[in-house]
Formats: C-alpha cells, structure tokens, sequence
C-alpha cells in the first residue's frame, strides 16, 4: 500500500526548474532511495513533502491526507533528520528527548518511556554526556531518535551518512534497517553504496526529474551486464581499445561489459593470442548502483 504519493510536483527558483513533474508512490514498510547528485532537488522535494516549502505545481498525499503548504497536520505522521541536525548542547541525550516528547503533545509517562524505548533503540541509552561532547555519528543517532519519538508512520532522512567514517554509516544504516517494519524511511543520498546496501526502492532525480525508479534489486537484474576489467601494459591497452569499441577507460585498464560474458571472453582471448598480446590480470565484475546510475544520468 502507498503510503506516500507524489503527483505532478514542479518547482521552479526563478528561472531555474528544480523539479519538473514528479511523480512516485511510495510503498509501506520499505526503505525508498531518494537518489541523486549534490544540487539535484532532493532536499527541494522534501521539503514540499513536509509542507515547508511551497511547490508550484501537482499534489502529495501522505497517509491518506493531502500535504498543504504552511500546515503541519501531515507532519503528525512524519519524523524528519536533516542533514546537520541541532540540539540544545547543556542537555543530555535524554533530557532532550522528554523535550521533543513534550513538543509533540506526548503525556510525562509517554515521553519517559519513548525516550528510554529510542535511545536504546539508537545505542544511546548508557549514554549520560552533554550533547555537547558528542561525536557526529553520536548527534546523528540522536537525530533518529528525536525523529521518532512520536512513533511517526514516516522517517525522512536528508543525507544521514554523508559526513560519517564508515563505522558511523555502519551504524545508521542498521538502525535504519531495524525501524523499517515500523516505520517508512525515505532515505535520501548522494551515497549509492549505501542506497544499495540498504534500500528496497529507489528512484533518481537528475535534472529536475526522476529518469528511473524501482524495486533496488529488480533494476539491477533487468541491466545485469557483467564487466570484464582487464589491466595490461599501454599498448595492449591501445589495440584492445581499437578492436572493442565499446570499452572504456577505468583505473588503470580498460572495462569491457557485456551481456555475455563467456563470449566475450573467448573472442578476447582469441584476438590477445592471435596478436600476441600480454595482460596482466583480467576479472568480472557485476553490475553496481554505481553503473546503473552512471547510465541512466549520461543520457
């Protein structure tokens, strides 16, 4: 069931078309992708989601209720991170939360409860510093957990694990795949390893519109090419590169895809003998997010 859907949406900033008739329905009890470069309209997007921004054109529904600009009705059922969240730093983690409960209209008892239930939830609940001493990764998980303090239907994150090591994107992405039962996540990100690792669905927003969307896994096998990488001196290089056109560059040797991998093996292997070529290593590598976004943003 769609729990979120996004119809027609368009927004301009002047003369610059940010988004151009958008459309995606988002499905309950998944992790939707929200994938794009820095500068692509995501944040634009969720914003207009959330009601803080005013679109020019088309409609979202969330939760069976429509979103309207300047109205938090719809944001009942939404938890929301943004990318650099702030915090009151003379707090501690829970202080700050039974302060979150009390903004969203949570009794004392709910809120000591929530704040005891997210914290643990988040790897927190040991923790008695100020928020002031926190690391990045430490104020990120507490984002999550002021986000869902309210039990929200939807959790949108606006890039969470940007600016983490990869311990720390480690963790958020776990959380994230924890809550999802509970709770939609719409996960945007310019950070496709971890879109692949974690989403369900996905969609690409590239010059103001979404040029593919879907379930993660299903796009991947329906553009299934394998790679063949091969390393070798530079004038193999060269003449590999005049005899398969379709090669291209990449790190220190050139990559060969191909829906038959077998064959182009052979035929490669063929022409090496044949010409008396040497290379020095070659290997198969599967199709990535990282390649299906490369295909479908250089059209």
């Amino acid at each position: 069931m769609s729990i979120v859907d996004i119809q027609h949406i368009s927004k301009s900033f002047g003369s610059k078309q940010v988004l151009n008739d958008v459309s995606i329905k988002i499905e309950e009890g998944r992790i939707f992708g929200l994938i794009g470069q820095n500068g692509a309209g995501k944040t634009t997007l969720m914003k207009i989601i959330l009601g803080l921004l005013k679109k020019d054109a088309g409609d979202i529904t969330l939760v069976g209720e429509k979103v309207q600009f300047g109205q938090t009705v719809t944001n009942q059922a939404i938890g929301y991170l943004p990318d650099v969240p702030s915090f009151y730093p003379y707090y501690t983690a829970y202080e700050y939360l039974l302060l979150c409960g009390e903004i969203t209209g949570l009794s004392k008892k709910e809120r000591e409860l929530r704040a005891k239930e997210t914290l643990t939830q988040v790897g927190l609940e040991k923790n008695n510093k100020k928020i002031a001493s926190f690391s990045r990764g430490m104020k990120q998980r507490l984002g999550i957990a002021q986000a869902l303090i309210h039990k929200p239907k939807i959790l949108i994150c606006d890039e969470p694990t940007s600016a983490l090591d990869p311990n720390g994107r480690r963790d958020i992405l776990k959380i994230l795949q924890q809550i999802k039962h509970e709770t939609t996540v719409i996960f945007s990100t310019h950070l496709l390893n971890d879109a692949e690792n974690i989403c369900d669905d996905l969609a690409i927003l590239h010059n103001g519109s979404f040029v593919i969307s879907g379930d993660v896994q299903h796009l991947l096998n329906e553009r299934r090419k394998s790679t063949l990488f091969i390393e070798a001196p530079v004038q193999t290089l060269e003449k590999l590169k005049e005899a398969f056109p379709e090669a291209t560059d990449k790190n220190h040797g050139i990559a060969l895809h191909s829906a038959s991998i077998e064959k182009t093996q052979s035929t490669l292997f063929q022409y090496c003998l044949e010409h008396q070529l040497v290379i020095h290593s070659m290997s198969v590598e599967k199709t990535t997010l990282d390649d299906l976004f490369m295909e479908v943003t250089a059209k």
